[in-house]
């Protein structure tokens, strides 16, 4: 079982940045490949990006290229996402979530790789 909390979430003005951070619990965090995920209301889930487990690779929705980084700290069982120039349109709820992977440099991109969620984070961008 892990157990994933996120933190870092609040409200930004369009343009500005955020940190958002996820925390593991679990004593072999190296075996798994995390992703973020958000979800707006009335929308699906959907895919922002994700860090393989050895943090070699990485892999990013469209919509956020060039503008958030997903990063992962193995001393600290924690990973990140930086938001930069934070637009309205990326006004969600934000999850981290882990799914144990075969290969370290594998980057899942569909919410049914992953096995573990957190509970979310609100992210909310005004203009």
């Amino acid at each position: 079982q892990v157990q994933l909390v996120e933190s870092g979430g609040g409200s930004v003005q369009a343009g500005g940045s955020l940190r958002l951070s996820c925390a593991a619990s679990a004593r072999t965090f190296s075996a798994y490949a995390m992703g973020w995920f958000r979800q707006a209301p009335g929308k699906e889930r959907e895919f922002v990006g994700t860090i393989s487990r050895s943090g070699g690779n990485t892999d990013y929705a469209d919509s956020v290229k060039g503008r958030f980084t997903v990063s992962r700290d193995s001393a600290k069982n924690t990973v990140y996402l930086q938001m930069n120039s934070l637009a309205p349109a990326d006004t969600a709820v934000y999850y981290c979530a882990a799914a144990r992977t075969g290969f370290g440099f594998t980057t899942p991109k569909f919410p049914s790789a992953y096995t573990y969620w957190g509970q979310g984070t609100q992210v909310t961008v005004s203009s």
